[in-house]
C-alpha cells in the first residue's frame, strides 16, 4: 500500500507560513479542484512504497521540499535543532536503556561467578570458561541474519520480539541446576541478544546524519558501559537475596534481572518508533525534514531495495573485511576488562571492593568516549582519534604486561589507561563503519558482519584470561596489546584507502554536489556529469557509496 503525498503532481505549493521566530507554520497549497489545503495534515507526508519503512529514502515530491526549501536559513536553522532535539529525546535514552539492559544481562555470569555460581554447579575453570564463551558463539553467527531481519521488518514488532526471548532464557538461567542447563541458555542467550547492539546502530543511521551519528552511538554505549559498571554492585546486591525462596544468591541475580529486561521488552513495543517517514511524534513537515535532511547528505545511498547483488557488493568490498578486522581489535581489548577479577588479584581485596574500585575506570572509559564523539563529529574525523586511542590501550596493556605485582597503584593506573583508550575505539569504529557504507542493504549487511568480528572477540577474551594465569594474567593482556595495534593498523590502511579513493572521484568528477544542490537522477545532464548515462534509476541507486558523487568520511 502507497503512502501518496498530499500534494500530487497538479497540486502546488503557493507559499510557506513561517512566523519571525523562526518556527515554521504550515505550508499552504492549491488543489486541483482549486480549494486550498494545508501541508501540515494528518497525512503522511513521504511517498513510500512501503507502508512499514522507507523503503528506503522516499522520492520527496519537490512540492514538500519547495516548502522546506522556502524557509530561511534562521527559520531551517532554528527548525532543524529543535528536530534534533525531539529525535534526541524520543530515540536515544530508551536505546541506552535497551543496550544497558543486554549489557548486563550479558556479563553477569561474572557477578554470580564471585558469588557461588562455580562452587553450586560444580565448575571446572575450564567449564566456567565455556560458559562464558558459548554465548558469544550464538552472537556472532546471527548478526547479520539479525540485522536484515530488521531491516526487512518493524523495529517496533523485531527489537521488543527479541528482548522478551532473551529475558526468559535470562530468568531461567537462576533455576539451572546443571552445567549442560547452564551451557544451553547462554547459548540462547546469545542467538537472541544478537540483534541488538548491531540493530540499535544501524537503526540510527535511518534517523542522522553522518556528522551526527558518532556522538549518538556514544552515548547509548557509553550510557549502558557507565551503568553496567555498576551492574556488578547492583549484581552484589542481589547476591544478598540469598536463601529466598529457597533460592541461592547468584540465582536470584539471573531471575530478577531477567524479569526487568522482560519488563522493559513489553514496553518497547510502544516506545520504538519504527522509521521517520511513520513516527507519530513526528509532525508531517518535520517527518519530511528529517527524510530531506538524510537525502541531501546521503543522497541515493539511502535508498535501495534488497537484492542479492547488493549482499555480494557488501562481500566483495574490502572495506568491510578492514571494519571487521578493525572492530575486533577494539571489541577484544573491551571485553578484557575484566575489571573486578584482574583487581580482585591487585592486593587483599574483598568482593565488595573490587567491585566498587572496578567502577570508576568504566566512569573514565565515559567520559573519553562521549568527548572524543564530540570532537570526530565536530571536525568530521575518524581514523586519526582510532590510531590514537588504539596506541593509548597499547600502552596500557604494555604497563599491566610489565609492571611487578609489587605495585598495585601502579597497576590500577594502568587500568585507567586501557580503559579509557578502548571505549572511544569502539564508538568511532562503529561510528565510521556506519558512515561508509551507502545503500542501506549493503550497510546492513557490512555493519552485521562487523559485529559479528567484534564479537568474536568475546570468544578470545574468555579464553585469553585463564584462572590458572593469576594473578598477572600475562597471556589476557598480551593478546589485548596485540589487538589495540591491530585496530591502529586497520584505521591507517582505510584512512589512506579512503581518501586515495575520495582524491581519485576529485579528480574525475569534480568536487560533490553540495549538501542543499537538487539531484534528478533521470535528468541526461546529471547523467552526463557523474558519467551515469545509460543507467536506469534504480541502477544509479544501487550504485551506493560506489557513486561517483558519493564522499567518505576519513
Amino acid at each position: 500500500m502507497s503512502h501518496h503525498h498530499p500534494i500530487d503532481e497538479k497540486g502546488a505549493i503557493s507559499h510557506v507560513h513561517g512566523n519571525g521566530n523562526g518556527h515554521l507554520g504550515t505550508a499552504q497549497f492549491t488543489n486541483a479542484n482549486g480549494s486550498r489545503a494545508s501541508l501540515d495534515s494528518h497525512r503522511y507526508v513521504a511517498n513510500t512504497e512501503d507502508s512499514k519503512m522507507p523503503d528506503t529514502m522516499p522520492n520527496h515530491s519537490h512540492e514538500a521540499a519547495e516548502a522546506i526549501a522556502r524557509l530561511t536559513p534562521e527559520e531551517y536553522a532554528a527548525m532543524e535543532k529543535r528536530l534534533l532535539r525531539k529525535l534526541d529525546f524520543k530515540l536515544i535514552p530508551w536505546m541506552t536503556l535497551l543496550y544497558l539492559l543486554s549489557f548486563i544481562d550479558r556479563v553477569n555470569v561474572g557477578a554470580a561467578k564471585l558469588v557461588g555460581l562455580t562452587t553450586e554447579l560444580h565448575l571446572s575453570s575450564l567449564q566456567y570458561s565455556n560458559a562464558s564463551m558459548i554465548f558469544f558463539v550464538s552472537y556472532v553467527a546471527f548478526e547479520v541474519p539479525s540485522n536484515l531481519v530488521l531491516k526487512k521488518l518493524r523495529p517496533s514488532r523485531w527489537i521488543p520480539f527479541t528482548m522478551i526471548c532473551w529475558a526468559i532464557f535470562q530468568t531461567c538461567m537462576g533455576l539451572v541446576t546443571t552445567y549442560g542447563q547452564l551451557l544451553a541458555l547462554r547459548f540462547c542467550l546469545g542467538l537472541f541478544e544478537s540483534g541488538l547492539f548491531p540493530g540499535l546502530n544501524f537503526y540510527l543511521t535511518g534517523w542522522y546524519k553522518r556528522d551526527e551519528i558518532n556522538r549518538r552511538c556514544a552515548f547509548f554505549f557509553g550510557g549502558a558501559v557507565l551503568a553496567g559498571a555498576f551492574g556488578g554492585i547492583f549484581g552484589y546486591a542481589l547476591s544478598k537475596m540469598n536463601g529466598v525462596g529457597g533460592k541461592q544468591g547468584w540465582a536470584w541475580i539471573f531471575i530478577i534481572e531477567g524479569l526487568i529486561t522482560l519488563v522493559a521488552g513489553v514496553l518497547s513495543f510502544w516506545m520504538i518508533h519504527d522509521w521517520p517517514d511513520t513516527a507519530k511524534f513526528l509532525t508531517p513537515l518535520e517527518r519530511e525534514m528529517v527524510l530531506v535532511r538524510l537525502k541531501q547528505e546521503q543522497g541515493l545511498a539511502s535508498e535501495g531495495k534488497f537484492t542479492w547483488r547488493v549482499i555480494k557488493k557488501a562481500l566483495v568490498d574490502w572495506k568491510t573485511y578492514c571494519f571487521m578486522l578493525m572492530y575486533i581489535g577494539a571489541a577484544e581489548p573491551l571485553y578484557s576488562l575484566f575489571t573486578p577479577t584482574i583487581i580482585a588479584y591487585l592486593g587483599k581485596f574483598s568482593i565488595e571492593q573490587s567491585l566498587l574500585l572496578s567502577t570508576p575506570p568504566y566512569v573514565l572509559m565515559f567520559i573519553t568516549t562521549m568527548g572524543t564523539a564530540f570532537l570526530s563529529d565536530k571536525f568530521h574525523r575518524r581514523g586519526f582519534f582510532l590510531m590514537g586511542w588504539s596506541l593509548v590501550g597499547a600502552i596500557g596493556y604494555l604497563m599491566l604486561l610489565t609492571i611487578p605485582i609489587r605495585y598495585p597503584g601502579a597497576l590500577y593506573f594502568a587500568v585507567f589507561v586501557a580503559s579509557a583508550a578502548v571505549g572511544p575505539l569502539i564508538a568511532t569504529t562503529i561510528a565510521w563503519t556506519g558512515n561508509t557504507f551507502g545503500n542501506h542493504y549493503k550497510k546492513a549487511v557490512a555493519m552485521g558482519l562487523v559485529f559479528s568480528a567484534g564479537n568474536s572477540g568475546g570468544i578470545v577474551s574468555s579464553q585469553a584470561y585463564r584462572d590458572k594465569d593469576k594473578p598477572r594474567f600475562l597471556p589476557g593482556h598480551g593478546t589485548a596489546l596485540a589487538f589495540c595495534l591491530l585496530n591502529c593498523t586497520m584505521a591507517t590502511i582505510m584512512y589512506f584507502g579512503v581518501r586515495r579513493e575520495n582524491k581519485r572521484r576529485d579528480e574525475m568528477y569534480g568536487p560533490p554536489p553540495r549538501p542543499d544542490e537538487v539531484q534528478e537522477f533521470e535528468d541526461p545532464e546529471y547523467q552526463r556529469k557523474w558519467g551515469l548515462q545509460g543507467m536506469t534509476r534504480a541502477e544509479i541507486v544501487e550504485l551506493g557509496d560506489d557513486h561517483p558523487a558519493f564522499r567518505y568520511i576519513l
